[in-house]
């Protein structure tokens, strides 16, 4: 089970750091990563770090967001910075366990992100 935490309002511009419990999740097993929706929408990736530590972003947030794991604490932190009104969105963590060509997939409940000024 994932739970995110770490959302809330933020002026644009602002920052916000979330993150999420992968207690039970082991990072050399799952590639980790973090999802955002809005209301009638998909879910999009956002960040993704994969069992080895390869990172992707999506192009709208290259430069501003950071994906990070620490295995210490078995969390995944999203770290957001220059946050833009189009931000605003209900931001996922994803655990994906790739096996024999399935992939297993363990979300969380999401946490919600509100860029406004």
């Amino acid at each position: 089970q994932l739970v995110e935490s770490g959302g809330g309002f933020v002026r644009p511009g602002g920052s916000l750091k979330l993150s999420c419990d992968a207690t039970g999740i082991s990072f050399a097993l799952y590639d980790m990563s973090w999802h955002r929706q809005t209301p009638g929408n998909p879910r999009d990736v956002v960040a993704s770090i994969s069992t080895r530590g390869v990172t992707k972003y999506a192009d709208s947030v290259k430069g501003r967001f950071t994906i990070v794991e620490e295995a210490a604490k078995d969390a995944v932190y999203l770290e957001m910075n220059n946050l833009k009104p189009e931000d605003t969105a209900t931001y996922y963590c994803k655990a994906t366990h790739s096996w024999r060509g399935q992939a297993y997939d363990v979300w969380g409940q999401g946490t919600q992100v509100t860029v406004s000024s």
